[in-house]
């Protein structure tokens, strides 16, 4: 099912966003709708993901459907006023990541393209990431952020002890027994060369784990980027991070007014 506003454009730029899951840690409100649709100030997630990619310049937006799909459509249709091409494909209910995209790789119609969950609100210049991913030809540029750590930590400065802080934010952690070994937090969102992708096309579709088992196999073929983000990211993983963001503890700045936003939508 294709939702086109009609509207022609000289190149698309495309994102597949993952919003096939069920969503189980949200518990008995996962049962009744998909994750990618819990309100967050009013809204649903998915409206302010492809707000926020329109205003950095996406204009393809691929939606592999699978837990509860039919309401997806019934909410694209409903924001017709997205005026974009909207793909919804179905890839099953119980399909995993990898097959999912299998299904819809032949849809992709930017030789880049964004990847990313159906399940965070963020506000940050992706405009201008995927025009350095383009410029320096990676072959994959990986989008990290900040987290929280829930659990108390021991803070030590020259080997003493300094402070106890709970609920530290972090971006970055070192590698035990491994020297100079930093892992950064991933967001979930990468951008990934088309033909990159689907050299492993005939392998990933069966992937239990898609990043886990993709990923490592794109970085050691082609050259592979990071990029820490500047802006806003908050994952809604469960529950207390909807109640989080709806209780206005955090907020993106430019989401501030819904009324402004939807001044914007029909502007732009």
């Amino acid at each position: 099912m294709v939702i086109d506003s009609k509207m022609i454009f000289n190149k698309y730029k495309t994102a597949v966003i993952l919003c096939g899951g069920k969503g189980s840690r949200l518990g008995a409100i996962s049962k009744k709708i998909p994750k990618t649709l819990m309100k967050i100030q009013g809204k649903e997630i998915l409206w302010y993901i492809i707000k926020i990619l329109q205003l950095n310049n996406f204009n393809h937006f691929i939606l592999p459907l699978g837990y509860k799909g039919n309401l997806i459509k019934k909410f694209v249709i409903k924001n017709s006023y997205f005026r974009s091409n909207i793909e919804l494909i179905e890839t099953g209910k119980d399909t995993s990541i990898g097959g999912r995209i299998y299904k819809i790789q032949k849809k992709i119609e930017s030789n880049n393209f964004l990847l990313l969950n159906g399940d965070a609100i963020f506000d940050f210049n992706l405009k201008k990431i995927f025009k350095d991913h383009e410029s320096r030809k990676y072959g994959s540029t990986f989008v990290t952020g900040e987290s929280t750590y829930q659990y108390g930590t021991i803070g030590t400065k020259s080997g003493k002890v300094i402070d106890f802080k709970r609920n530290i934010v972090y971006d970055s952690v070192n590698i035990r027994n491994s020297k100079n070994y930093i892992a950064y937090n991933y967001t979930g969102i990468s951008i990934l060369n088309r033909s990159l992708l689907k050299s492993f096309s005939k392998s990933y579709k069966n992937f239990e784990n898609f990043e886990k088992e993709l990923f490592p196999k794109i970085i050691k073929k082609s050259k592979s980027n990071f990029i820490k983000l500047m802006g806003f990211f908050h994952s809604m993983d469960n529950i207390k991070d909807i109640n989080m963001v709806n209780k206005k503890k955090i907020f993106p700045l430019r989401f501030k007014s819904i009324k402004k936003i939807k001044k914007k939508i029909y502007e732009n």
